[in-house]
């Protein structure tokens, strides 16, 4: 009995032991505890902490700008290949410009030459203008000298017209006597003004009479009747009357078969041509007698190609006097 009652009491005094060192235990640390919150507490600073709804919403604020910062670096990256693709196309563009450019200065240079003028057309220009000036020249003089004929410039500005009843009798081939006198006056004005434009040895040409280097090719004496007899009595008599007048010209000035072309053939020449150049509808007196002429014709030399000018103007600079 003694034995249970002492068992009994050497068990609760364990269990009270055991108890107390679970006391002590909490109690230290608990002690631990107090002593860590008392070291934080005397940590605590109210200026250095932030209150939590603060936090919060920083930390909200923070995750929104990590969004959009995500967004802009989409946005950089979309943009860069962008840029890519614009400086290929910008590259691209370029090269079609200078392309481009390129042929606008060729273009430009062609635009250029064709509005250069032609040496060849001005040239021939030229040369058609002072033939016009030689002839007005011509008809002024000869109509001082001889108002009372018509002497007309013909619409193309190439050829002097005499009326045919001024100068022969109808149906005749020579010339009246009293017109023998204006013949020979035209010869003399003619030699006066062809040693400008011809070579050979009555050639005198200066750059103060033809600055244009103007180079006659001939000067035809043409025959014209009317429509009136058989077509070639008329070629037979217009060629007659044109020969009777070269012959009348040639003798009052023989050095006109001198002057000479670009190919040394006399510039003096004659051709009978008929009915077959009317200037007038041959059904009045008035028409026929206009048809009835003899024409002074003056042709000019057309170079083929510009490089022949030089050699035309060569060819007069020869003729002036050393």
């Amino acid at each position: 009995m003694r034995g249970g009652v002492i068992r009994r009491r050497h068990d609760e005094d364990e269990e009270e032991s055991a108890f107390v060192s679970m006391t002590d235990m909490t109690v230290g640390f608990l002690f631990i505890v107090i002593l860590l919150l008392a070291f934080f507490a005397s940590q605590y600073d109210p200026s250095t902490t932030v209150p939590l709804p603060v936090h919060k919403s920083v930390l909200a604020e923070r995750d929104a700008l990590l969004e959009q910062l995500k967004a802009l670096e989409e946005k950089l990256k979309l943009q860069q290949t962008i840029n890519v693709a614009l400086r290929q196309e910008l590259d691209h563009t370029r090269l079609i410009v200078a392309e481009l450019r390129q042929k606008i200065a060729q273009l430009e240079a062609e635009i250029a030459q064709l509005k250069a003028p032609d040496p060849l057309e001005t040239y021939i220009n030229r040369s058609l203008a002072e033939r016009k000036r030689i002839l007005e020249t011509l008809r002024d003089s000869i109509m001082l000298d001889f108002p009372e004929l018509d002497v007309i410039l013909s619409e193309e500005s190439d050829a002097l017209r005499f009326q045919g009843d001024g100068l022969f009798r109808s149906g005749s081939a020579v010339l009246r006597p009293d017109r023998v006198v204006f013949v020979r006056a035209v010869a003399s004005r003619l030699e006066e003004l062809l040693p400008c434009y011809t070579l050979g040895p009555g050639s005198r040409w200066s750059d103060g009479c033809n600055p244009g280097h103007a180079l006659i090719e001939a000067v035809q004496i043409e025959g014209h009747t009317d429509a009136d007899g058989q077509d070639f009595s008329n070629l037979v008599l217009s060629t007659a009357r044109a020969n009777d007048t070269f012959h009348m010209m040639t003798e009052q000035e023989p050095g006109l078969v001198q002057h000479l072309n670009f190919r040394n053939q006399p510039v003096l020449s004659v051709a009978g041509y008929g009915r077959m150049r009317p200037i007038k509808a041959n059904d009045t007196v008035q028409d026929k007698a206009a048809n009835r002429r003899i024409d002074l014709r003056i042709i000019m030399y057309v170079p083929s190609r510009s490089e022949e000018i030089e050699t035309v103007r060569a060819a007069l600079n020869a003729t002036v006097a050393p």
